[in-house]
């Protein structure tokens, strides 16, 4: 199964749960948009917000390359929360699933990683987590199913 996220230029909605930890899970919708630039080099925005709650929106921009290959990319990436981050992703037969952390986060040592799994060339389910300190507490988890918009 070729990827349609992230390895084709697309708007996908996202729609899920996010759950800080000791609190209760909170619906959270998106929209990302990806673009293809140049045969190797990748854009990606996503914009997560958080209906009925106070919780500030949070902004990604992406900035990343495909490798030779085409089962591995390295990116950049401009958090609205967290500020910069870098990261890399694979690409696996049915699923992408990336790692990052932050950049100069020494005291608080924050990561995190992201799963996307397809369910068909229009549907995939994600899933991602946030951590901290050396003992990697678990911070944040969200889950969510991506759609392509036509």
């Amino acid at each position: 199964m070729a990827h349609t996220f992230l390895m084709e230029s697309g708007q996908w909605l996202l729609e899920g749960s996010w759950l800080n930890r000791n609190e209760l899970p909170i619906a959270v919708r998106g929209k990302t948009v990806v673009a293809w630039n140049q045969s190797d080099w990748f854009s990606m925005v996503t914009k997560l917000v958080f209906p009925g709650h106070d919780h500030e929106d949070i902004i990604l921009q992406y900035r990343g390359r495909l490798d030779s290959n085409e089962r591995e990319y390295t990116f950049v990436l401009q958090h609205s929360q967290l500020g910069k981050i870098e990261g890399e992703g694979l690409i696996s037969l049915e699923s992408i699933v990336q790692r990052y952390r932050v950049l100069g986060d020494e005291r608080q040592r924050r990561n995190g990683f992201e799963t996307l799994r397809k369910v068909d060339s229009n549907h995939y389910y994600y899933s991602s987590g946030i951590m901290a300190g050396h003992t990697l507490n678990l911070i944040s988890v969200m889950e969510a199913t991506l759609e392509r918009k036509s």
